[in-house]
């Protein structure tokens, strides 16, 4: 498939700058994909939707302050760092600007030099790694001296930064937030915990490369980079269970913990890329082969359409950008001429798009 396919015109003022006053009063388009009919919704009756027997999974990553504003130490020029990647003994993958003027040696001061960073040395796509010498405990100093890193098509200023983190945030390590998991309340889960639904989480780390931008008009030649998830044995043994007795749905929130479940639920780990994961396609779910397993790794799968999942029932998600991964995912999971519909009409509705936009249910029937 080509990324022009996955085009659509988004007029500029649809774009969400701003969340909402309150989380769950979101617009909710459900989209049922075995027959392409559209309900529109708020998102607080997104219990509607769910079922007894369902099990409802969350990414329980929690963005870091991950942007830093600061000035080159020789000669006083601005400069940002974005932190990617902890690789260890506080040195950090960064995505950096100027990248023209930061090269290895080059010694980058924040607040008034109660935090530096050296550049020493360039990663994959030109990326910088750097290394941070700092007094005090590293999470105070990034937390006052770091910014939220909203991304670039959102202009306004953050007012308050718990609004680009999901109620549930747990564990540090994220340059982005997973936008589908913002629509809820903690009052809210609790009425669907009540329903009998089920809740479980999963962990990762969003990175720049769930949302870096499709090139290549061959979809195939895109490369994904890769991001640190887990699944614990709790979580593997609730999916497992749903699946074997048949009595619910895996209900995934969010692009990221879609994947999550899809790269664990590959045979090995270590199996990852998307013509391997293409080719593994195929199998189905109820195959013992495909159960899921606890653990943690690293993954750059790919999902588009043609895609099978092994353990996603059905998707909560945001509107995601023209040509990008997400959308594609979102086309694997809905049905491509569906979910371009759907995002047609979503336009003509006048829907908030993006990480503060509005939020989409693709499932395989419509209730009630």
């Amino acid at each position: 498939m080509k990324k022009s396919d996955f085009y659509y015109e988004l007029p500029e003022e649809l774009i969400a700058q701003d969340p909402l006053l309150k989380r769950d009063d979101s617009r909710l388009m459900v989209l049922d994909r075995n027959t392409g009919a559209i309900k529109h919704d708020i998102f607080h009756n997104v219990t509607d939707y769910l079922n007894p027997g369902d099990l409802l999974v969350l990414n329980n990553t929690k963005v870091i302050p991950a942007r830093l504003l600061g000035v080159k130490e020789d000669t006083g020029a601005a400069a940002e760092l974005l932190l990617l990647k902890n690789k260890g003994n506080d040195v950090w993958e960064c995505l950096v600007r100027p990248g023209k003027k930061l090269h290895p040696g080059a010694i980058v001061s924040f607040g008034d030099g109660r935090l530096k960073a050296e550049i020493t040395g360039i990663a994959e796509e030109g990326n910088r790694l750097a290394r941070f010498t700092y007094d005090g405990i590293w999470e105070e100093v990034l937390d006052s001296l770091g910014e939220m890193p909203l991304p670039p098509y959102i202009t306004h200023k953050l007012k308050d930064r718990d609004r680009y983190q999901t109620v549930y945030a747990k564990y540090e390590g994220s340059a982005a937030a997973p936008t589908a998991g913002l629509h809820f309340t903690k009052e809210l889960l609790d009425v669907i915990e009540s329903k009998g639904v089920g809740i479980a989480y999963v962990t990762l780390h969003v990175g720049l490369g769930t949302f870096r931008p499709v090139k290549e008009e061959n979809i195939l030649e895109h490369h994904m980079h890769t991001e640190w998830y887990e699944v614990s044995k709790e979580t593997a043994d609730r999916i497992n269970a749903v699946h074997r007795s048949g009595s619910g749905r895996v209900v995934c929130v969010g692009t990221t913990s879609c994947r999550t479940l899809e790269a664990a639920a590959l045979k090995e780990h270590a199996i990852s890329g998307v013509r391997t994961v293409q080719a593994a396609a195929g199998t189905g779910r109820d195959d013992p082969e495909w159960m899921i397993e606890p653990g943690s790794g690293e993954t750059d799968i790919f999902i588009y359409p043609g895609y099978e999942f092994k353990m996603t029932d059905a998707l909560i998600t945001n509107f995601h950008l023209p040509e990008s991964t997400l959308i594609m995912l979102v086309c694997a999971m809905g049905g491509y001429d569906n979910i371009m519909k759907a995002y047609k009409t979503a336009v003509a509705e006048r829907y908030r798009f993006f990480s503060f936009g509005d939020a989409m249910f693709i499932t395989g029937s419509i209730s009630p």
